[in-house]
C-alpha cells in the first residue's frame, strides 16, 4: 500500500463533479442506474458520514451489506481505510515520475484505484479468489480489501476490528508489520489512529442509521435480479 498525503497524488480527470441519487420517486430507470453506482463514479459528497455515503451511493451500500456477510468484517473498517488511502478516488495513482524533471515516466509505485492497491498484491488476490476484479470498481475494491483485512486476522491475529491496527499492516505489508516497520514511523502511527477514530466514528453512524438504510421492496427487487 501506498503512504497517503495529498501531495503525492495526482487528483483523477475523471472526477468532475457530485453525483447525487435521489432515494424518493425511484422509477425503473432510476432502479437501473443504481446497478451503475457499484462501479467507477465520483466520491461521495459528504465522506465523512457512513450514511450519508450509503444514502448518496446505494450501490455501494450494496456491495459493502454482500462483503460484510461473506467476509464477517464490518464495513466501517474497510470504508475508513479506504478513504484514508485514496479519499474514494476510482482512478487515483501515485506521483508521475520523470526523466529529466519534464518527461512523464510511469509512477512512484503501482499502487492504484480505490485501496491504493499495489500490482502484485492484486494479483494475488485475483488468484486466491478466482475473480478478475478491477481496482477502479468499488465492490472489487471493498471485496479486495476485507480479503486483505481477514487475512491479517488469519496470519497476524489482529482483530478485524481494530482499524488502527489493520490500517498499520495493510500498510506496510504483512512482514513489514511482523517486524514492526511502523515503530519509526511516527507519522504512520498517528495516520493509523485517525483510521481507527474514522472507523468507530462510522461504525456509530451506521448504527444509528442501518435501519433507515435497509431497502424497500423494489430496491431488493433489483438487487436480487441483478
Amino acid at each position: 500500500m501506498w503512504r497517503p498525503g495529498f501531495p503525492c497524488f495526482q487528483r483523477p480527470v475523471c472526477s468532475v463533479g457530485p453525483a447525487k441519487w435521489r432515494r424518493a420517486g425511484i422509477g425503473l430507470a432510476g432502479l437501473c442506474l443504481l446497478q451503475l453506482a457499484g462501479c467507477a463514479s465520483p466520491p461521495p459528497q459528504h465522506p465523512g458520514n457512513l450514511c450519508d455515503i450509503f444514502r448518496e451511493k446505494r450501490g455501494w451500500y450494496f456491495s459493502a451489506m454482500k462483503e460484510e456477510a461473506h467476509w464477517h468484517v464490518p464495513s466501517a473498517v474497510p470504508m475508513a481505510m479506504m478513504y484514508q488511502e485514496s479519499g474514494y478516488h476510482s482512478s487515483l495513482h501515485t506521483k508521475r515520475t520523470y526523466i529529466l524533471w519534464i518527461i512523464p515516466w510511469g509512477y512512484q509505485t503501482t499502487a492504484y484505484g480505490y485501496p491504493q492497491a499495489k500490482d502484485e498484491v492484486w494479483d494475488e488476490f485475483n488468484q486466491a479468489t478466482g475473480r478478475d476484479g478491477s481496482r477502479e470498481n468499488f465492490g472489487d475494491s471493498l471485496d479486495f480489501m476485507d480479503w486483505y483485512i481477514a487475512g491479517n486476522q488469519k496470519n497476524l491475529g489482529i482483530p478485524v476490528t481494530n482499524a488502527a491496527q489493520q490500517y498499520l499492516a495493510y500498510h506496510e505489508g504483512r512482514g513489514g508489520y511482523s517486524r514492526r516497520s511502523y515503530s519509526s514511523k511516527g507519522w504512520l502511527v498517528q495516520v493509523a489512529g485517525k483510521v481507527g477514530a474514522r472507523a468507530r466514528a462510522y461504525q456509530r453512524q451506521y448504527d444509528s442509521c442501518k435501519e433507515s438504510l435497509k431497502p424497500g421492496f423494489w430496491e431488493r427487487f433489483w438487487n436480487a435480479i441483478f
